[in-house]
Order: structure tokens, then C-alpha cells, then sequence
């Protein structure tokens, strides 16, 4: 007699989440009340920035992710907006800078000092103007250095260089009404949007053509989200009819049906899909609700497998996630989030339960890293490259990233990660140029052989320690055998 597998194999299926300690959690926030279907929350692997209440303005706070407890109401902010801010993106070429979309009908792009704020920010290191309504919007490309998306109430896309703070390309045709949200694909060549005329588009910023459209993807009338994924295909989040939430995967070569459909229930809240491409695991976290839903997309029918659901007992105001090169990889972490309630942010992580204390190769592929493969100009004439991959086998450590120098042709000629000596780059500085950072880079090595110096003392403290506890096992072991020959 044989037996039928029911259970479909898969790593992920134990995968659980768990909120931290509250000593852990980040207190006293006020978080925005604005109305607008934004994360409200931007985190990465040294930094945590949430948007907050502000009197006469826009402001977002930012913390170290090593200030937790309560935040003090007098904490600096970035507080440069004159209307409320509406949504954050860290860049992932440089994790001390940010840019911000706000209700003002501008994009600033800041740079935040090494260790935190010490007085409140209010000078961006750009400001791009370019937007007639309230910006909604803000969102990196994943390979280019410099290269910024926004998209405005105004139903218009707009593409920039930072660097140059110059506009690079409009798109101000290809959407009827409000854009619900924009993703970049895998190496930034296209990107999909969500917008309220019920469409989902595929748009190739560069040609400013739309590549693929699905009309009335999701038919109710509730916003909807879109992202592409790793293979190229595209998911999506938004209501039926019947005002139930849906989930649905999409073929891009083929956007007539959906390659899968799942209802999960009638709640009101917009669900926003948060993905990792090196899993293939989909997190589903619905404003307003109380948990958090996670799939796995493989390449066999139905697609889209259910794994778990993270519940808790307070509602979600918003939701940050961690990138990949922020986790702990020893704790087998393959997810961090960041939960706004109304007046804290609690980290929730997320496990795949491992006896082995050693490093798990199949859930850590090699993940997209600090260092951008291309150059604005580069990627602006045509070229296209995948992410630069890190191995996380050594965990991460971040790399040590220069102060933004504002000038006209370049705003941020500075922000790239240093690069091993000896080794070149695409658009690499000549000697001359390089010689102008000379100053900064003996302060540098001043500030690392100082933290070389504390390192040694700490180990010469750790090895008297171990010294002396070993003299005291050794004395409790002469002492227990004594005791048991019966002599004490």
C-alpha cells in the first residue's frame, strides 16, 4: 500500500515569525496620519526612518538601528518639506542617503551624518522639482548609481539623476489617473505600475513605451499594488468585485489570464506585497490588519503556495523591511520587518527553524550588494546589468561610505562604497581627482587604527579573563576530586 504526499516539500514551510523584546522596540513615535497608502517606514542595515507627525511641514525621523527604547519628543528629524511627506526610499548604493516625496510637490534627496542625527536636517543635498501635484512616490533603481524614480498625483512618472539633479525622462502620456504604486524589475530595465484606472502596465522608461498592459487586473475599485519579481514575472495585490482581497501572479509575455488567482478574505485594508528574490518568498501586510501573510511562488502549478501567517493582536500603520545584507544569518533570519503602531515600531523576525549552528548555503544564495553596476550615463545609453552580488557567508559588514559633496555637476560624486585597492571601476576618477580626497582618507585611517587599538585591548582583556576562569575550573575540579576520594 502506498502512500499519497500530500505535503508539498518546501524549506520554507516552518518559517515563523517572532516579534523582539519591547526593550527592542522603538517608542514614543508618532507616526503619520496622513492619508496615503505608503509603507511609512524605510529601513536598512544601519539605519531606521519612519514618517512622523509634524506641525507646519513634512518630517521623517531617523534612528541608528541600535537606538531603540523610548525616543525622546525633542529627537531630531529631517524636517526640510514644507507639506506632509509621503513616502521614503533608502538608496541602496549608498545607505546614508535617502530621498522623500511629499505633499509640496517635491523630491529632496538627504544625506544622513555616520552615527545619527544630533540637530534637526532641513538642508537636502537636492531638491527635484519637476512635479505639478503631491508626490506619492519615490523609489531607486536597483543597478544604476544615482538613478531615481518619482511619480505624483499629477499622473506623471519622472526618471532623474541625482547626481546631476537634472530630469532625465517624463513619462506624461501613459497614465489616465492615479499611479497606485511603481517596481522596478530585477536589473532596472523596465518597470510595472498599478494605477487607478484598474490597469497594470509594463513600461520601458528609456523608449517611454508601454511594453505590456493588463486592463481591470483586479475589478474592484480599492487600490492595488504591483511588483515585479526575480524571473520576470509580475504579482499583484488588489480587490475583486465583491471587495474581497485578491493575489495574482502574472506572464508578462501573456497578460490575458492570470497564471494564478487566490481570494483571501473581505477586509478593506490595501495590501502591500513586500518580496524576496532570493527565496521567492512573497510577505502579504494589509494596512490595518493585524498580521502578516507569506508565500512561496515556484514554478509548479498553483504557483503560489501559501506558507504561513504571522498574526499579532495590534493593527499595522505601515511596514518597513530589512534588505537581505542587513539580517543575521547565524540566527537563520530570512526576513526582518518593521511594524508601525501608532506610537512605536516593533521589529518582527522572521526564522526558518535549523539545528546546525553553521552557515545555511541554501538560504543565503548570493544577494544584492552595496556597490551599483552601472553609472547614470550608462544605464541612460542603453546599457543593462543584473545586481552585484555579495556572499553573505561572512555576514555582512558595511562598507565605509564618504561624505556627499554638492556641486553642480555632480551632487553625489561621493557616495560610492570604497573599492579595494588595486581594483577598477567604470567611470573610476583619474589620479588627479583622486588626490583631492587625500585629507579625508588619512582621517580615515587615523579613525581605524584607533578602533584597531580598542579591538586589541578588548581581546588582551578577553584572553586574562579566560586565563583566570580556566585557574578556577582547574581549582573546582581539584576540589570536587577531593571531595569525592572522600578527603573534604
Amino acid at each position: 500500500m502506498s502512500f499519497r504526499k500530500v505535503v508539498r516539500q518546501s524549506k520554507f514551510r516552518h518559517v515563523f515569525g517572532q516579534p523582539v523584546k519591547n526593550d527592542q522596540c522603538y517608542e514614543d513615535i508618532r507616526v503619520s496620519r496622513v492619508t496615503w497608502d505608503s509603507t511609512f517606514c524605510a529601513v536598512n542595515p544601519k539605519f531606521l526612518a519612519v514618517i512622523v507627525e509634524a506641525s507646519g511641514g513634512g518630517a521623517f525621523l531617523v534612528l541608528p538601528l541600535s537606538k531603540t527604547g523610548r525616543i525622546d519628543k525633542a529627537y531630531p528629524t529631517v524636517c526640510g518639506h514644507t507639506g506632509p511627506v509621503l513616502d521614503i526610499d533608502w538608496c541602496p548604493h549608498n545607505d546614508e542617503v535617502i530621498a522623500s516625496g511629499s505633499e509640496d510637490c517635491t523630491v529632496m534627496v538627504w544625506q544622513i551624518p555616520e552615527n545619527g542625527l544630533v540637530s534637526p536636517l532641513t538642508e537636502p543635498v537636492v531638491v527635484l522639482e519637476g512635479h505639478t501635484k503631491r508626490v506619492g512616490i519615490v523609489t531607486w533603481h536597483p543597478t544604476a548609481r544615482n538613478v531615481l524614480l518619482s511619480a505624483g498625483c499629477d499622473n506623471v512618472v519622472l526618471i532623474w539623476n541625482v547626481g546631476t539633479a537634472e530630469e532625465l525622462y517624463r513619462l506624461d502620456s501613459l497614465h489616465p489617473d492615479l499611479i497606485y504604486n511603481v517596481s522596478w524589475n530585477h536589473n532596472g530595465s523596465l518597470f510595472c505600475s498599478a494605477c487607478k484606472d484598474k490597469s497594470v502596465r509594463i513600461i520601458d522608461p528609456r523608449r517611454g513605451t508601454l511594453v505590456a498592459e493588463r486592463e481591470k487586473a483586479h475589478e474592484g475599485a480599492r487600490p492595488m499594488r504591483a511588483i515585479f519579481l526575480a524571473d520576470g514575472k509580475v504579482f499583484t495585490t488588489g480587490f475583486s468585485r465583491m471587495s474581497e482581497r485578491q493575489l495574482a501572479l502574472w506572464d508578462p509575455a501573456n497578460l490575458e489570464e492570470p497564471m494564478a488567482l487566490q481570494e483571501l478574505d473581505s477586509s478593506n485594508g490595501a495590501l502591500l506585497p513586500f518580496y524576496d528574490p532570493d527565496t521567492n518568498v512573497v510577505y502579504v501586510c494589509g494596512k490595518g490588519d493585524s498580521s502578516i501573510r507569506y508565500f512561496e511562488i515556484t514554478d509548479e502549478s498553483p504557483y503560489i503556495h501559501f506558507l504561513n501567517t504571522f498574526t499579532s493582536k495590534e493593527p499595522q500603520r505601515g511596514m518597513g523591511s530589512m534588505p537581505k545584507r542587513g539580517l543575521e544569518v547565524s540566527k537563520c533570519e530570512i526576513a526582518r520587518f518593521y511594524k508601525l503602531h501608532e506610537r512605536k515600531c516593533e521589529p518582527i523576525v522572521m526564522t526558518v527553524p535549523r539545528k546546525s549552528d553553521l552557515f545555511q548555503d541554501d538560504l543565503y544564495p548570493d544577494t544584492a550588494g552595496p556597490e551599483a553596476a552601472l553609472e547614470a550615463e550608462e544605464w541612460v545609453s542603453g546599457r543593462d546589468a543584473d545586481p552585484i552580488l555579495i556572499s553573505l557567508r561572512e555576514a555582512y559588514v558595511p562598507s565605509k561610505h564618504r561624505d556627499l559633496k554638492v556641486s553642480r555637476r555632480n551632487v553625489l560624486s561621493d557616495s560610492r562604497p570604497a573599492v579595494a585597492p588595486g581594483s577598477t571601476r567604470p567611470g573610476a576618477s583619474t589620479p588627479a581627482a583622486s588626490n583631492t580626497t587625500a585629507p579625508s582618507s588619512s582621517l580615515t585611517g587615523a579613525g581605524e587604527a584607533g578602533k584597531l587599538e580598542e579591538v586589541m585591548q578588548e581581546l588582551r582583556a578577553l584572553r586574562a579573563l579566560v586565563k583566570e576562569q580556566g585557574e578556577r575550573i582547574g581549582r573546582l575540579e581539584e576540589q570536587l576530586g577531593r571531595m569525592e576520594n572522600g578527603d573534604a
